[in-house]
């Protein structure tokens, strides 16, 4: 394009400023939903990019191709809808609820849901399995206990990005090295550097956290009154638990996720009409509508009150809105633009990993989502990192330490959408509870500024790559 050119740094922080302004007006003044703000901002981009002689069909064509890299997340939040809407009303969450009351104690709930959701999500490599099966029914558990939702869901997400990070069937574990040049396991066992004493304290504060509910005394006339209310409504049985552990072993054996989720539909509705005799005009209403409970007690109503396509109809079109404005900033160049600033400021190990930080949770933050947090950066800094001799496995793990545990804190980032339309929590409220979120990111910084494991290559290793860039540059001219 002959009129195109580089959007000024000064033009990108104005529409990065107004998108601070739009969203706490809204957010603290009007107490209003973040779309709007959003889509303004978006407004704003595509108006600068226009007078930067950007052309608006090349604008419309950035914004599509963003949305469709996010048409698969919105396919599964559909297909998750149906999916608790079906598990409640099969009894498989009630039972899952009403099993967990049995088990788990105030004290060890923190510790435990984190480690289950570790464990889970290890197994799966997927956080959103993970939140959509063992979370929902965790959340159920904590409430019935008298432990605050937010800190269990911050132990679930938590333990949910655990094993989403660490695990080699993730998909961001695979992308992330894919982004550095690094090779996946090389990636994996440097991540554990960073990601072991980030969830050792993480299991600590949930510890403390937890021994706060330990002393109490329980309601154990309330907590009755929750079994007897499950078992009064819902056929309770060992074998309703078999749908969500066949979806986690579908999820184990590489089925993709929409095909195994809508499995789970598929097993929820035959266990609904075989244990529940639920008639079929029933699921097909609570498969749209949701799950309306009539029982006597209030709470349990409130509780299981939940799932269908119309509850993540709020989160499908925040993330459309999301992914509007990202599409506009990365399209136009704006946030490479930022990114070449910040670069700048890197003078050092420590700095350059600080740099990167920050830039992979500055792309959350305005693209909306995980994956662009990890791909801009990536693409951004890969040969940085090469030149400082920095091998390529600490930079994937920086923008796993960063870009993958930052994005479900965004409430208009997928994930953040994602969980918060799954759990029913905000994100903002469980933030000052994800412990491990929030704490790998500072370990990360922590080691480049002390140089703890930022392994380094040798000449040959450098000379090596440097020979792989003119190979690369030599087929580009060619071709």
């Amino acid at each position: 394009m002959e009129n195109q050119k580089t959007i000024p740094i000064w033009q990108v922080l104005l529409v990065l400023v107004f998108l601070v302004i739009a969203l706490s007006f809204t957010i603290l003044s009007l107490d209003g939903w973040v779309h709007i703000p959003i889509i303004m901002t978006a407004v704003v981009a595509t108006i600068v990019a226009v007078a930067n002689g950007y052309k608006w069909s090349f604008i419309e064509n950035g914004i599509i191709t963003t949305i469709s890299r996010s048409m698969q997340a919105i396919l599964i939040l559909l297909t998750v809808g149906l999916l608790i809407g079906t598990w409640i009303i099969s009894g498989i969450v009630p039972s899952m609820i009403f099993y967990g009351l049995k088990i788990l104690s105030p004290g060890i709930f923190l510790v435990a849901t984190c480690l289950i959701c570790a464990i889970v999500s290890l197994a799966t490599g997927s956080s959103w399995t993970t939140a959509a099966t063992v979370g929902i029914a965790l959340i159920g558990v904590g409430a019935g206990l008298g432990v605050p939702l937010p800190m269990a869901a911050g132990a679930i997400i938590s333990g949910s990005y655990f094993g989403d990070k660490m695990s080699p069937l993730s998909d961001t574990t695979n992308l992330a090295p894919a982004m550095a040049g690094a090779k996946l396991f090389d990636h994996v066992r440097h991540m554990i550097f960073t990601t072991g004493p980030s969830l050792i304290i993480t299991l600590i504060l949930f510890g403390i956290l937890g021994s706060k509910y330990a002393g109490q005394e329980l309601d154990y006339t309330g907590i009755q009154e929750l079994l007897d209310g499950l078992s009064s409504a819902f056929y309770i049985s060992p074998i309703l638990l078999i749908p969500p552990i066949l979806v986690i072993l579908m999820v184990v054996f590489k089925v993709p996720a929409l095909p195994g989720l809508i499995g789970g539909v598929v097993l929820g509705g035959i266990f609904a009409m075989l244990f529940q005799g639920t008639p079929l005009g029933d699921l097909f209403y609570v498969t749209y509508e949701g799950y309306k409970p009539a029982l006597d007690n209030d709470f349990l109503n409130s509780l299981l009150e939940r799932g269908g396509l119309e509850s993540m109809y709020y989160t499908v079109s925040l993330i459309l809105c999301a992914m509007t404005m990202g599409g506009v900033m990365d399209t136009t160049g704006m946030l490479k633009t930022l990114a070449e600033k910040l670069m700048k400021l890197a003078v050092n190990t420590g700095s350059l990993v600080l740099v990167t930080v920050v830039s992979c949770i500055f792309t959350n933050l305005v693209a909306g989502d995980q994956y662009l947090s990890l791909v801009v950066p990536g693409r951004m800094y890969k040969e940085i990192y090469e030149d400082r001799r920095l091998k390529p496995k600490n930079l994937s793990r920086v923008l796993e330490d960063s870009g993958t545990l930052s994005s479900p804190l965004v409430p208009w980032n997928t994930c953040g959408s994602y969980m918060q339309g799954v759990l029913g929590i905000h994100p903002f409220a469980y933030l000052p509870y994800a412990f491990l979120n929030l704490l790998n990111p500072l370990v990360s910084i922590f080691y480049g500024f002390t140089g703890i494991t930022m392994e380094k290559m040798s000449e040959e290793e450098y000379q090596a790559i440097l020979k792989e860039r003119e190979a690369a540059k030599a087929a580009a001219l060619s071709s």
